[in-house]
C-alpha cells in the first residue's frame, strides 16, 4: 500500500493562506500576522485532535516559502522557523531552486532540499514514508500544485473567522475538481473541514 498524500492548511474565510509582503518579522504578511493560527497556539487544547493530525505523517513536503522568508541563494545560518527541534520529527523535503546540503535537526527532523520539482519531492517523500502518510506542509502554492496534479488524497482546511482581502489563496489556479466532504467541526476560533479525493 503506497503512502497517502494529505495536506493541512489554515486559511481565512476568503481562502487566503498567506498575505503579501512576507518577511522574517511577518511570516504570513503584516496584515494577517498570527491570526490564522490562533486556534492552534492559543487554543490547542480545544483542537488537540487536529493539531496532532498535522504532525502525524511519516514524511513531509513543503515549499521554499514555508521553510524560509528568503527567495534567492540560501543563508547558511537559516535553519527554519521552529528552533532546533522542529515539530515534524520525520524527513521533510523542501522545494527550492537553490541547492543546499541536508539539514539534520533535533528530534528526528531532517530538511532535504529538492531542486527537481514537486514530482521528485513526492517520490522521495513516499520512499521515506513507507506505508505512512506524506503531508504537504504548505504553503498554499504547493497544496494547489498537488491539487492540480491530482496527487492529493485528503485536504484538511482550518478556516479562521477572519478575512484578508488579498494574498495567496487555496484553489488558485487549480482546474475543476471534485472532492468528497468527510468531516467538519466548529469551535469559536476555527472551522475544520476535511475532503477526500473520490475513489
Amino acid at each position: 500500500m503506497s503512502a497517502r498524500v494529505v495536506a493541512d492548511l489554515s486559511v481565512t474565510l476568503d481562502g487566503v493562506a498567506a498575505g503579501h509582503d512576507q518577511s522574517l518579522d511577518h511570516p504570513f504578511g503584516p496584515r494577517i500576522g498570527e491570526r490564522l493560527h490562533t486556534w492552534m497556539f492559543e487554543h490547542a487544547a480545544d483542537n488537540a485532535a487536529e493539531v496532532e493530525a498535522i504532525t502525524a505523517a511519516s514524511a513531509y513536503v513543503m515549499g521554499r516559502n514555508t521553510f524560509s522568508p528568503g527567495r534567492g541563494a540560501w543563508d547558511p545560518d537559516w535553519r527554519g522557523w521552529w528552533g532546533d527541534d522542529p515539530p515534524y520529527h520525520a524527513p521533510v523535503f523542501v522545494l527550492t531552486h537553490h541547492e543546499r546540503d541536508p539539514l539534520p535537526m533535533d528530534g528526528g527532523t531532517t530538511f532535504t532540499f529538492v531542486t527537481g520539482g514537486l514530482e521528485e519531492a513526492l517520490r522521495r517523500a513516499r520512499e521515506a514514508a513507507g506505508d505512512g502518510d506524506v503531508a504537504i506542509a504548505g504553503g498554499a502554492s504547493t497544496v494547489n500544485a498537488c491539487l492540480a496534479a491530482g496527487v492529493l488524497d485528503e485536504l484538511r482546511l482550518h478556516v479562521a473567522p477572519i478575512t484578508a482581502g488579498d494574498g495567496v489563496r487555496i484553489f488558485e489556479g487549480v482546474p475543476d475538481l471534485q472532492l468528497r466532504p468527510v468531516a467538519s467541526r466548529t469551535t469559536p476560533y476555527v472551522t475544520h473541514l476535511t475532503w477526500v479525493r473520490p475513489a
